[in-house]
């Protein structure tokens, strides 16, 4: 739909429908069809369009009962009408000659139609929708905008053109179709392909780039080569990918992908090599883990490469002037930092839009904005990365350094006794548990005890027991503490992001059924990270749930997310508004891989 062949009034009404293409348009379907084409015969449950002539009126209080003759079925049809306005004794009078539609159906030997209508044109099918105008408005830009030629034009194909009609500008046969069980098959994958098909047309224009403030041409070689371990396949393709970004025209904005414990800080290390000697910035979000992070640079980047660490706790008048690698929590935005060539943000998940936006904007000291790549533990399933790569572009570690050894079992009341068993046994070989609980105080609501009833019990029964939750502002120091000394971790689901423990084993995930899938992975990452066997506990009081047993089964993250996927679907991508909940009517993102890949191929060969 070219915006010249649109005149005013129309571009407002599309525009009061939300639509802006003919595409759009397209995917707001008729709810029902009105068919006037005679019928020769009576089609008993079915809508029939009939010539009668009206033989005589009843009005009561409650009911309006007309008798009508149908010549070509050679029978009396009795019309019955609830609510009946003046308008209809006007319309029904002895002697007229009329053209009524309706549903018939018999009334032991009677033939009755109930709510008849009446009917100027005929042997017609009039589609119905549902719009802010009225039917005939509709119908207007329906055949005025959803042409054979608008649609070719929209890069729809001779055969798909032909579904879309139909549901449009139905055939008898069509109707019959519909009527009888609903949209056919051609038409259901007419309108999957054509609803996410339309989305990614949409998407793809919102991708903005935007020139480099600089190419970015350091060596990582050397420092890759110094590592006192080899990095996996998936790492390495992951260095390479952002290596052409960094040297390509535009500024980087990539997404990386990778499942807990699979080695993003040493591809955080290479591409502040590959920046060198550029500055780059690093965000994350906790102290924990900004530490951690910085403790990792200090230990494996070479001597020349100054790096400096920016927590709440920093000094606001420290310079960071000589620094080559920043590493910071968002107290960085709340210093004077530098102009940095490259900008990364860990567990992007964890910080908002404006947050992410405000650190770009913090390190740029020119309009040409810096590089920027997205890490992230929490991975998002194919369907969607292949939607979002319309607006970024994403790359994936799947592989992990050493295999993960984590068992993973649904237990409840019954199991309590067995699990403290497990504990005690871990704890005497050196090893520590967690147990998450779902909340910190007493609730009426939620059926599971709160770490203020529980506590109790572990304190009674361990030692080397700490708390901690969400609004503990000393968090950060009693994680600490207890990756030290601890053996036993009370806490909520605080601990889910960027702590490493390297003793943990055990975790203990209490009420499981109320987290989603993506979540309950994240915090089952926290054990076995360097080689230990692991255990995953799922506590919960429902007999039985499908979610958690397809947990259990694996504990590869992004077959996770496809199973979270499956459960939660995926949100809106354009609107930027729905981030869950079921966006699509026709489109499946769990089952629709494939039509999803074909749509966005199509996408694609038209942006060219």
């Amino acid at each position: 739909m070219q915006a010249s062949d649109v005149d005013a009034i129309d571009k407002e009404r599309l525009k009061k429908l939300g639509v802006s293409t003919a595409l759009e348009l397209a995917l707001i379907l008729p709810y029902e069809y009105e068919n006037s084409i005679l019928s020769a015969s009576p089609n008993l449950g079915q809508i029939n369009t009939v010539h009668v002539k009206v033989l005589s009126v009843k009005k009561s209080p409650k009911v309006f009962q007309i008798s009508f003759f149908a010549e070509a079925w050679n029978r009396n049809i009795e019309g019955v009408i609830f609510g009946a306005k003046a308008y209809h004794q006007a319309m029904f009078k002895a002697g007229a000659d009329l053209i009524i539609y309706g549903k018939v159906q018999l009334n032991g030997l009677q033939m009755q139609m109930m709510q008849p209508k009446v009917l100027q044109t005929y042997n017609t099918i009039i589609p119905k929708y549902k719009s802010p105008f009225q039917n005939k408005t509709m119908l207007t830009l329906t055949q005025k905008y959803l042409s054979h030629e608008q649609l070719r034009q929209e890069g729809l194909a001779e055969n798909e053109i032909a579904v879309i009609r139909s549901i449009h500008f139905p055939t008898l046969e069509d109707i019959y179709m519909y009527e009888r069980i609903g949209r056919n098959e051609k038409q259901v994958a007419m309108l999957k392909w054509l609803e996410i098909y339309t989305y990614l047309r949409k998407l793809s224009t919102k991708k903005i780039t935007f020139p480099n403030s600089c190419q970015l041409s350091g060596d990582e070689l050397p420092f890759i080569q110094s590592l006192p371990f080899a990095l996996t396949d998936d790492q390495r393709a992951v260095i390479a990918d952002i290596k052409r970004d960094f040297l390509g025209e535009n500024a980087a904005k990539r997404v990386v992908m990778g499942d807990v414990g699979c080695g993003k800080t040493m591809v955080i290390l290479s591409a502040v090599m590959m920046a060198y000697p550029h500055k780059a910035i690093l965000m994350a979000p906790t102290t924990i883990l900004a530490t951690q992070i910085y403790e990792e640079a200090k230990k494996y980047l070479p001597s020349h490469v100054t790096i400096s660490l920016v927590v709440q706790e920093s000094s606001r008048k420290e310079n960071y002037e000589m620094s080559d690698f920043i590493i910071g929590t968002h107290a960085l935005l709340y210093r004077s930092i530098p102009h940095c060539a490259l900008v990364m943000v860990d567990e992007q998940h964890r910080f908002g839009t404006k947050q992410r936006s405000q650190l770009s904007a913090l390190v740029s000291k020119s309009a040409k904005p810096p590089h920027f790549i997205q890490f992230s533990a929490t991975p998002i399933p194919r369907t969607l990365s292949l939607m979002q790569s319309s607006l970024v572009d994403f790359s994936f570690i799947k592989t992990l350094p050493f295999k993960k050894d984590i068992t993973t079992r649904i237990i409840g009341k019954s199991n309590f006794k067995a699990l403290i068993e497990h504990m005690k046994q871990e704890i005497a070989l050196g090893h520590q548990c967690i147990v998450v609980y779902p909340l910190v105080e007493e609730s009426e609501v939620i059926e599971y005890q709160s770490i203020d009833e529980g506590r109790g019990f572990w304190e009674k029964n361990f030692e080397g027991v700490f708390v901690t939750y969400g609004k503990d502002k000393y968090k950060e120091e009693v994680i600490e503490a207890f990756r030290e000394k601890g053996t036993i971790l009370i806490s909520t689901t605080v601990v889910e992001v960027g702590i490493s423990l390297p003793r943990l084993t055990t975790i203990v995930i209490v009420g499981a059924e109320r987290l989603g899938l993506a979540s309950l992975h994240q915090l089952r990452g926290r054990v076995s990270r360097n080689g230990l066997k692991g255990y995953c506990y799922l506590y919960t009081n429902k007999v039985k749930s499908e979610r958690l047993e397809a947990f259990c089964e694996t504990t590869n993250g992004f077959e996770i997310d496809e199973l979270d996927l499956k459960y939660r679907q995926g949100g809106d991508l354009v609107g930027g508004v729905v981030q869950s909940g079921k966006k699509f009517v026709w489109f499946d993102m769990g089952n629709d891989e494939e039509i999803l890949k074909e749509a966005k191929q199509r996408v694609d060969q038209i942006s060219k």
